[in-house]
Parts: structure tokens; sequence; C-alpha cells
């Protein structure tokens, strides 16, 4: 399973929230409702969310233990 908590965590520290990530990101609604509900995305929106908050994939998300042990 895949968190998006540290997304979250990040647009708070910078004082941002959900749609002013969609808008500088450019995003569809449909791929921020997917983040909200820690689904796969692209790995193109990934990437540019990474570009534009100028940070790491591993500050924004990170895989959760569950599906580490469905993958051994």
């Amino acid at each position: 399973m895949i968190s998006y908590n540290k997304l979250w965590k990040l647009l708070i520290d910078r004082g941002m929230n959900k749609s002013d990530l969609r808008k500088l990101v450019g995003m569809s609604s449909g791929s921020l409702a997917k983040l909200g509900k820690n689904e796969p995305v692209s790995m193109d929106i990934i990437l540019i969310i990474c570009q534009k908050l100028n940070c790491d994939i591993a500050d924004i998300m990170e895989v959760t233990e569950s599906t580490e042990k469905t993958m051994q």
C-alpha cells in the first residue's frame, strides 16, 4: 500500500492545501482524489509534484508494511 501522508504534512508545513497543490502541479481533481485515497497515480504526477515542491519522492510518499509483506 502507498501512503501520501508525508505529502500532506509537507503541504501543511509550507502553508499549502490540496487545492494549492492541484493548481501548482496542474493535475486533475481525479488525480488529487487518488492521492487523497492513497491510490497509485502516474509517475509523471509524482515527478511534477517533486519538481514543484523541490523535494524527493521519499519526501512525499512511502510504501507501507502491508505491501512489503505481500511482495515477499
